[in-house]
């Protein structure tokens, strides 16, 4: 039994290991790429299509060589996650350039609640107290240490609120898709990443140049930017995959709070090679943000437990269970089948 655990936790901290190193990796490369001290490559939702792009290919490959296989999911399924996943890279984009980046990190806090809800109420599940706690904890922590001018108006709360709505839906979607067809995360990717990755390259111009008054097709590309834009996609194959693992190994909540050790090792990598600036305030947030993660990671741990130990009802009969309800069956009188009970 010990044995069969620690290989679930070892390729579970691989997941997220793989999932933390590479989003970290990947804001690294844009962040080189699009800041104007670097090379300017202004163009968020192209990007992300090129990222969707270079991910159907390396599933087209993977199926192709029988490396991953194909399972079955409707199309109109596959369509209408692709619909939510797209409004939520749109809508995160506009959010951000609309908004403050204080409000656009509370909008990004929020995802943590709203997705309890959400769960509970597609999937009615329920959270224990300390699950909520170790939640409050976590919000609080990387609110003290992103959070910073709050300033919102009417068309970017709207954005914002689309964006955290349709991103914690995504999310959810992703873990509920697995466990309803049975497939695995690289395999639904490679399903959803080439529907995505067309309209986000078809429509993702468009959405660019109203975000930032520039054509793509005007941009003159250099020999850097063609290498940050390959190594910006790369680390997004590593990423979307590694979402789909975290996601349908553990919980869309488990994936919200534990992200934000993201946020904290961002953070840190900025202040160690961008000369970001690291307050007292920074530093508080971030402790109790881990503080917040590890109750979490407990907490959960405390109620798989708890669950373990509780009995459980049958949802099926055995063989033998069967067998002797129909010897039961067989020897009773027929009028007492038909009508409860014998007649006195």
């Amino acid at each position: 039994m010990e044995s069969e655990k620690r290989p679930s936790m070892v390729s579970d901290m691989g997941a997220w290991a793989m999932n933390v190193i590479s989003s970290v990796g990947i804001i690294m490369a844009n962040k080189q790429l699009m800041a104007n001290s670097g090379y300017a490559f202004s163009f968020a939702t192209t990007l992300t299509g090129f990222h969707f792009a270079v991910t159907a290919l390396v599933g087209l490959v993977s199926n192709a060589t029988g490396f991953s296989a194909s399972k079955y999911v409707p199309l109109w399924e596959l369509l209408w996650f692709s619909i939510v996943a797209n409004t939520s890279i749109t809508c995160m984009n506009f959010s951000l350039m609309l908004n403050s980046v204080g409000f656009y990190q509370i909008s990004k806090l929020s995802m943590i609640p709203v997705v309890c809800v959400l769960e509970w109420i597609i999937h009615n599940k329920n959270y224990s107290k300390r699950v909520k706690l170790a939640v409050i904890v976590v919000v609080i922590g990387v609110g003290v240490c992103t959070v910073t001018d709050v300033k919102v108006n009417a068309k970017g709360f709207i954005c914002a609120c689309l964006a955290v709505l349709s991103t914690s839906l995504q999310q959810i979607t992703i873990g509920s898709l697995q466990k309803k067809y049975s497939i695995g995360s690289f395999e639904l990717l490679s399903k959803t990443a080439p529907i995505q990755a067309l309209s986000l390259l078809v429509f993702g111009p468009f959405i660019d140049y109203y975000l930032n008054g520039k054509l793509i097709t005007n941009y003159k590309m250099s020999s850097g930017a063609i290498f940050f834009i390959l190594l910006s996609c790369t680390l997004a194959v590593f990423c979307n995959v590694s979402q789909y693992l975290c996601i349908g190994r553990f919980s869309a909540v488990s994936f919200q709070v534990l992200g934000h050790m993201k946020t904290v090792c961002v953070l840190t990598l900025g202040w160690l090679l961008f000369d970001s600036e690291l307050t007292f305030k920074n530093i508080l947030g971030m402790l109790l943000a881990v503080v917040g993660m590890i109750i979490y990671s407990w907490a959960v741990e405390v109620d798989k437990q708890s669950t373990k130990t509780l009995p459980h009802a049958k949802n099926s009969l055995t063989e033998e269970e069967i067998r002797l309800l129909k010897e039961g069956v067989e020897n009773t009188p027929v009028k007492d089948v038909e009508l409860g009970g014998s007649k006195g």
